[in-house]
């Protein structure tokens, strides 16, 4: 079980945001492929507050009766901007609100965005206190951190003081990455600083993030850190399975086999058809070719559906490459996972 304020998750493996991924076609494929909770991408607070009611932006706000609960993720430079966004943010209807303290994208720090907090304390504090103020006390507020700015004891003091501080003001949980900003996506994630942060603040609720690649990596970390959740981020993308295997490997069951093909070509289906819902026929297949890319990982062709999805470029070619290369049923294959042995899948001579 995973607590975070009001909402008690079955299940320790979220979804995390994910900019330009986790819109709600992703969430909902998540969340009934077994994820218990889903974030969505991050948003600036100050394009938040200017958002008009109309159809071309309405897939930002978007939350649907079976989205519940979802958390929107909020990041921008100043404090005053970050309460009415946050606000309008639970007026849509999205449950909980995260502050994003994390993100290492250059643009993002030379705006004062993201990860930049993380070397100015009292700023990052403000900005949580006043979230915490503006949003009625049933919605949780959550942050996401890296592990500092970078290695130095200076920076590692910082991230104590914004850890124990927001915590004060009342969120509700913290999501960790063990990267700190300077590496950015370079270099392994720094799972012993997860250990041994949940070792030193037992009762508070920590979520990890970094190296979760697949199902048996989130498994991994819970047990090997401590951690009472994890945030499935790279590892999500065209994987929803990544929850229900999860699930499985934590009630000691062995990994299910593989989507296979037929079962691959349903989920590619119905993600297309959410797609359609949220966006135009023409922007829904752009969208998509990122996320086809990924589910080809499972097909047993996969170096060759990849390349097709690649090419796609409207409703017409992305049929095709379904036509082509889903229309009759093979088992799956798993997708590496570094570090960890794959199963071969059934009915495959390795």
């Amino acid at each position: 079980m995973l607590r975070i304020g009001q909402f008690e998750l079955d299940l320790p493996v979220v979804q995390a945001a994910l900019s330009g991924y986790s819109d709600w076609p992703m969430r909902a494929m998540a969340r009934r492929m077994g994820a218990p909770y889903t974030i969505c991408e991050v948003m600036i607070d100050s394009f938040v507050n200017s958002l008009k009611d109309r159809a071309k932006t309405k897939r930002f706000l978007m939350v649907t009766e079976d989205d519940h609960p979802a958390g929107a993720q909020l990041m921008g430079a100043d404090p005053s901007e970050f309460p009415s966004a946050a606000v309008r943010l639970v007026q849509a209807g999205f449950d909980v609100i995260d502050i994003n303290f994390g993100c290492p994208v250059k643009k993002a720090l030379g705006r004062c965005r993201g990860g930049f907090h993380l070397g100015q304390p009292d700023i990052a504090l403000e900005i949580v206190r006043r979230v915490r103020d503006a949003v009625p006390d049933r919605v949780p507020v959550t942050v996401k951190m890296r592990r500092g700015v970078d290695d130095t004891e200076h920076s590692v003091d910082q991230f104590l003081q914004i850890f124990t501080g927001v915590f004060d003001a009342g969120v509700a949980a913290i999501t960790v990455h063990g990267r700190t900003v300077q590496q950015r996506y370079n270099g392994p994630s720094n799972w012993s600083f997860l250990a041994d942060l949940c070792a030193d603040f037992p009762d508070k609720t920590i979520l990890g993030s970094g190296d979760l690649f697949c199902a048996e990596d989130c498994v991994r970390m819970i047990r090997e850190t401590g951690v009472q959740g994890v945030t499935a981020a790279r590892g999500s993308i065209g994987n929803p399975w990544i929850f229900a295997q999860a699930k499985a490997l934590l009630a000691g069951l062995p990994l299910p086999p593989p989507p296979s093909v037929t079962e691959q070509k349903e989920a590619l289906l119905e993600h297309f058809r959410l797609a359609e819902i949220a966006y135009s026929s023409k922007r829904a297949a752009k969208q998509m070719r990122k996320f086809g890319m990924r589910y080809a990982d499972w097909h047993p062709d996969a170096d060759d559906v990849r390349a097709a999805f690649i090419r796609v470029g409207d409703a017409r070619t992305w049929n095709g490459v379904i036509e082509d290369w889903y229309a009759a049923d093979r088992p799956g294959i798993y997708p590496i996972c570094p570090g960890v042995p794959k199963p071969p899948a059934l009915g495959v001579k390795t």
